[in-house]
């Protein structure tokens, strides 16, 4: 991936090496365990299917507090003029567009998702606030990330990391694609922390989304498949660990709104920390 190409075009075939995936292995696409490689497919023709109602069903089905999350989530990574950063499974690119405001002049953002879709129907976005400049659109697999080593000052994924097949490998090249000190974020759903609210919560995500999503957007599946999801990834105190794990310091989690969402943030270390 060379710096300041590609800005405001989709490139294809931006991926690194990636042996073939063992036939017996599995995964989980929701609740149902699938052949690890299905998952990948399931996943692409998810938001095939939802691509161009995206941002209207987020911000309808969260009554617009999405954005806000994402706000706080940018705000806490601390980005400055001339920083270069990555958004992993960067969607319609909301994250990407609120990085922008803080790179000044020579700041970049390069958009990386597999799904060509999604960024398509996020450009838009880009467009109107003349930001095509700035950014790059890049279709690979977070899984393989064409970069190379230490090339970023900041990694950000935000409601995305929790469909990866692998979810350790997606942060295992964050980390290796982010310079010495460089800035990790991750904002993803988790599970409210009051009983009484998870319950509200329970009922609200399995029983009302999927049947506005059917209404809608006339994809009731792809409105299940979003709580289940959430249901099966890591809880905040497990995800901290498995970052830390992986070689960051310095993580750190934060709960938004009773825990229907969490904002992380680590550091790849620096030579003489």
């Amino acid at each position: 991936m060379k710096s300041g190409s590609n800005r405001g075009e989709t490139v294809e075939n931006q991926q690194g090496q990636r042996g073939n995936p063992d036939p017996g292995e599995t995964a989980f696409f929701g609740y149902r365990r699938v052949p690890a490689a299905q998952k990948e497919k399931l996943v692409t023709d998810h938001f095939d299917s939802i691509a161009d109602k995206y941002d209207f069903m987020n911000t309808l089905l969260s009554a617009g507090i999405h954005h806000l999350w994402k706000r706080q989530a940018v705000q806490m990574l601390g980005l400055g003029p001339g920083d270069r950063v990555i958004d992993v499974c960067a969607g319609t690119g909301d994250l990407a567009i609120l990085a922008c405001k803080h790179l000044g002049a020579a700041g970049k953002v390069v958009l990386y998702d597999r799904n060509r879709a999604m960024m398509e129907a996020g450009r838009p976005k880009a467009a109107k606030r003349g930001l095509l400049g700035k950014v790059a659109y890049v279709l690979g697999d977070a899984e393989r990330i064409a970069a190379r080593d230490n090339s970023f000052d900041a990694a950000m994924v935000g409601f995305g990391i929790r469909n990866l097949t692998h979810i350790e490998k997606g942060f295992e090249e964050m980390h290796r694609v982010l310079k010495p000190g460089g800035r990790l974020l991750c904002l993803e759903f988790s599970t409210p922390v009051s009983p009484w609210f998870r319950r509200l919560y329970d009922f609200y995500s399995f029983r009302v989304m999927p049947f506005v999503g059917e209404i809608l957007t006339g994809r009731r599946q792809a409105y299940t498949y979003l709580p289940e999801s959430i249901r099966m990834f890591p809880d905040p105190p497990a995800l901290s660990s498995l970052l830390e794990r992986i070689g960051f310091e310095s993580v750190q989690f934060k709960r938004l709104t009773n825990g229907i969402a969490v904002i992380h943030t680590g550091l790849k270390k620096a030579p003489g920390t």
